[in-house]
């Protein structure tokens, strides 16, 4: 596993991989769509939780041609 199959990521990290802002990234970890862990001062967000959440949020259900 290389640096960027990384399990767990930073806020910052999260925020450039997949272009969410950081307060979006804390309302889904408050809401509980995704998963976050606080280790000690530090949180890391599940990077499987992200992918599986933005996998149900299929945009092209919702638009109409």
């Amino acid at each position: 596993m290389d640096g960027d199959e990384r399990l767990w990521l930073s806020y910052q990290e999260t925020t450039e991989i997949y272009g969410l802002s950081r307060g979006t990234v804390w309302k889904l970890i408050s809401a509980g769509e995704i998963r976050a862990a606080k280790v000690g001062r530090v949180v890391r967000i599940s990077r499987s939780s992200i992918e599986q959440y933005l996998d149900q949020q299929d945009y092209t259900k919702s638009v109409r041609p």
